[in-house]
Formats: C-alpha cells, structure tokens, sequence
C-alpha cells in the first residue's frame, strides 16, 4: 500500500502523521477535538500529537478554541477546499438528487465520497419523519463497509481491491465488532451485489438502520453513494424493498449527470 514509504522519501512518516491529523481534526468538525483524543485516533503520544498540531496551526491548517483544549480546522483549509472543489466537488450536481430522495422517502438522505480507505458525508437532508437517526452528517467518515455507504462502494470495487482493503484493516473487528469479520463482511458484499443495494441493519448503532447506493464516475469505478438512515421500525423488510429501488433509481441518476458533466 505504502509505496513511497517504502522508498524511502525523506519526510514521509512526518507527512502521513500531519495527514491523519489533519483528517482527524476535519471529522470532528465544528465541536472539534481534544489533542489526547487526536493523538489516540491518530496512534501517536500526546507530545508527538501537540508538536505537529502546533506546526500545522503556524501554517493556518488548523485552529485552537479559546480555552487551548479544542482542535478545529483552520483558514487555509477552508481556502485550499474551494479551489480543489471545482476539480473534485459533485455536490451541486447532487444538491437536488439528496432532496428529492430525502422527500420522496421522509428518511435522511446523503451524499458520501471515497476518499482512501474512508467515505465522507458531504451532503445531508433532512427527511420529513420526525424520529430520526443522527450517525451521519457533514464530514462525518468511516472505513469502507462500515456504514451503508462504504459497504455500497466496497461491494463494487474489483475483488482484488476487496481483498487488499481487507487485508490492511484487520482492526475493523476490534473497533467494529464480530460483524465486521473479513467472512461476514464479505457475505454482506455478496448481498449487496445481488439486490444492487446495501443495507445495514443498525450494526452502527442499535436500531439506526442504512441503505446506501454506489454513484460511479466515468470509468465505472464507485467513487460516491447516496444513502439513506433512519430509525429501524421504518424499515420493515417490504419497505426496504422499496426504499431500495427509489435509492438505485437516484444513485443511477446522478451516474448519468456527473457522467454527462465530464467529471
């Protein structure tokens, strides 16, 4: 997987650890995040975690709260994101899509992107039922197979792919739980694959179900899902049926725009 690493590029570790933060910081979003935590997601001391987040806030990337216990994204961030949005950005193709799934539905609809071994919510919208599951939001991230989205896009990744994300990420069990095994995962994949959507029965949190559908870019590989949660006594399995096929009908849909796009 490391490639570079492995060439011995001067710097590298320095880099991926500054990157990992950076990700980790962005994931907590505007609540932010203490530099104990930081550095235990990030599998780093708490010295090693405060000097790079010092160097990254000199740099603008990052921010502390007034209280200097709180890590929050920073200026530059926001500055470095507009420009790469007009290469990468998909959302104001997808802005209406959310919508319209989230009415058509009454359930919380979302736009995720791949990035690595992750998937980010970019988009949500709020359906009209009024109990609703709050696991996703903007900038929320899990592993790929983990949330409904990221089984989506894994489900339709090449099966080499499939076996060398597995491979790298043995920890999903531990921090996942028995379900997240590499067999059970794979059954799910199969699932998936069969019925063209993923479902994920509250393996997140009890109760909080998901389905999630991949969007493909113009070389056919899965790079974003539209998804949908809510709370599980909405999902009875006839409803699933036809939450599945509004959700493909979507997910299809916004294939076509962002291929049409020339993104």
């Amino acid at each position: 997987m490391d490639t570079v690493h492995s060439r011995g590029v001067p710097g590298t570790q320095a880099i991926g650890r500054a990157a990992r933060l950076l990700r980790l910081v962005t994931a907590a979003g505007g609540e932010g995040a203490s530099v104990t935590r930081l550095a235990e997601r990030a599998g780093l001391t708490r010295p090693t975690a405060h000097r790079i987040l010092q160097a990254l806030r000199q740099e603008g990337l990052v921010d502390v709260d007034e209280q200097g216990a709180r890590w929050l994204p920073g200026p530059e961030l926001y500055l470095m994101g507009t420009v790469a949005a007009a290469r990468y950005d998909v959302t104001d193709l997808a802005r209406d899509i959310v919508r319209s799934l989230a009415v058509r539905t009454e359930e919380s609809a979302f736009l995720s992107v791949r990035r690595g071994d992750e998937t980010v919510c970019l988009l949500r919208e709020e359906g009209s039922f009024p109990i609703r599951s709050f696991v996703l939001s903007e900038g929320v991230r899990f592993p790929l197979g983990v949330a409904s989205a990221g089984l989506a896009i894994l489900s339709f990744l090449p099966s080499h792919d499939v076996d060398a994300y597995l491979d790298r990420h043995p920890e999903l069990v531990e921090r996942w739980g028995a379900s997240h095994a590499p067999a059970r995962l794979r059954a799910r994949i199969r699932e998936t694959k069969e019925r063209g959507y993923a479902v994920n029965p509250g393996l997140i949190v009890e109760g909080s179900w998901g389905l999630g559908a991949a969007v493909f870019a113009r070389d056919g590989h899965p790079q974003w899902a539209l998804s949908l949660t809510g709370v599980q006594f909405r999902f009875s399995p006839d409803r699933v049926a036809d939450l599945g096929k509004t959700l493909l009908a979507h997910a299809h849909q916004l294939t076509a725009r962002i291929a049409a796009s020339g993104r």
